[in-house]
């Protein structure tokens, strides 16, 4: 039963700390979340292409060598 209160105990402490944590963070506006959105999915883009490419000249590659 003690366990069980220690546990209770700690995860309340838990929260407390996280919520207190939570209230000193900066949150962005909505224009610098989007802008921020925006960034990333161009570079997921960007990256995804790049490694597309890559890959299927890497596939060609081993086609040639196998072959």
């Amino acid at each position: 039963m003690e366990k069980i209160r220690l546990m209770i105990n700690g995860v309340g402490r838990f929260l407390k700390e996280a919520r207190s944590e939570l209230k000193k963070v900066t949150w962005p506006t909505p224009k610098e979340a989007l802008a921020a959105t925006s960034v990333v999915i161009v570079v997921v883009i960007i990256v995804s292409m790049f490694l597309g490419i890559v890959d299927l000249g890497l596939t060609r590659i081993v086609r040639l060598v196998l072959s």
